[in-house]
């Protein structure tokens, strides 16, 4: 039984300038135990649906489920979710250990109880000896800590967390990363995680629900997104630097990258389509297929990036270290075959890579 299932969901809004479709028709399930993320740009829906999820919004349309249950019609308090927001939203008066147990002396929990939930998230947090402190006392990263355990002291079997990390500075973006993951596998609980930065989803998630215009792109694993994404928008998206597509055209009987008469990268049937490869994958070697042109080098220490102009259009290559290169001079690019990904040009979608027909050239 999933931990949550969301069935075509839709939560509409009406604007001076018309209607909006924050989540249009969304369906998925997650499972039991897993961590999992919503993830997009600004305005693509992710935080409405993790509020309808909660029961902050109410849907237009489509049914929630979480545990089994149908909870489209209940209340937040009656969902057994605890929730972690982007804000703090710490009583400045009370101390860390007061802020914690708040919902649950709301609740009226015994004090045996409290006091037994208190020291177990408080050394998971690892907040023992700031208990007596008020949050003006707390850095950023304690703070946080502090939010999490007023979350998981309410020992929900679902917790919804809605960019909990974003007004960390990058350092500490990590650290937490590390300690969220970590802390919702101990405990078990079903988290969705609402984020628009793709190395938190790439990094800390079981399954990664890209959206866009309240639309679900691809739902998968992070290494799905990576490796077989299922449209231009999730190949562009998930990546840094993003994925190159290129334009392909038509030369004798077969589709060539748009401004150069070769090699062949595919039958003729995906001429005006695109074809994708990832900067990382880029070879910079003496025998590559496709002659380019320099236009720029970043040096970043591990790794350089270089812009290259192939034919009519520039693609961006992710090489080791620092290279002889500057701009104008000349290179030869290539990239194994299976580093390819090709996508219809009218709908974006992903197309089929086999069989590549015989006669297509090899890369480097």
């Amino acid at each position: 039984m999933s931990a949550i299932a969301v069935e075509n969901v839709s939560k509409h809004w009406t604007t001076p300038s018309g209607q909006v479709r924050a989540v249009d028709n969304v369906s998925f399930s997650l499972e039991q135990g897993t961590l999992n993320v919503l993830l997009g740009p600004s305005g693509c829906g992710k935080s409405t649906t993790l509020r309808l999820i909660a029961g902050l919004d109410h849907a237009d349309t489509g049914r929630i489920w979480i545990d089994g249950r149908d909870v489209t019609h209940l209340p937040p308090a009656r969902r057994k979710i605890s929730m972690v927001f982007q804000s703090y939203a710490l009583f400045p008066h009370l101390s860390v250990a007061e802020n914690i147990v708040f919902g649950l002396r709301v609740r009226k929990a015994g004090n045996a109880d409290r006091d037994r939930r208190l020291k177990r998230v408080s050394e998971l947090l690892g907040l023992s000896a700031l208990l007596d402190r008020k949050p003006g006392q707390l850095s950023g990263g304690q703070q946080q800590r502090v939010a999490l355990g007023r979350a998981l002291i309410a020992e929900a079997p679902v917790c919804l967390m809605d960019e909990p990390l974003s007004n960390l500075d990058a350092q500490l973006r990590q650290e937490m990363r590390l300690e969220i993951r970590n802390l919702q596998r101990q405990l078990g609980i079903t988290m969705v995680y609402v984020t628009h930065d793709q190395v938190e989803a790439m990094s800390m998630a079981d399954r990664v629900i890209l959206l866009s215009g309240g639309r679900i792109e691809q739902n998968g694993a992070p290494v799905d997104l990576y490796e077989t994404p299922a449209n231009t928008f999730v190949a562009r998206f998930i990546g840094t630097p993003p994925m190159n597509l290129l334009r392909l055209d038509r030369v004798g009987g077969d589709a060539v990258i748009a401004g150069t008469a070769g090699p062949a990268v595919g039958p003729v049937e995906w001429a005006g389509g695109t074809l994708g490869v990832r900067p990382e994958h880029v070879l910079l070697t003496r025998d590559g297929a496709f002659a380019a042109t320099i236009v720029s080098v970043e040096y970043l220490g591990a790794d350089s990036i270089l812009l290259c102009r192939i034919g009519e259009q520039v693609l961006t290559a992710r090489v080791a270290g620092r290279v002889a290169l500057s701009s104008g001079d000349s290179a030869r690019l290539g990239w194994a075959r299976d580093a390819t990904h090709f996508f219809d040009a009218a709908s974006g979608k992903r197309l089929a890579t086999e069989p590549i027909h015989q006669g297509v050239t090899m890369f480097a």
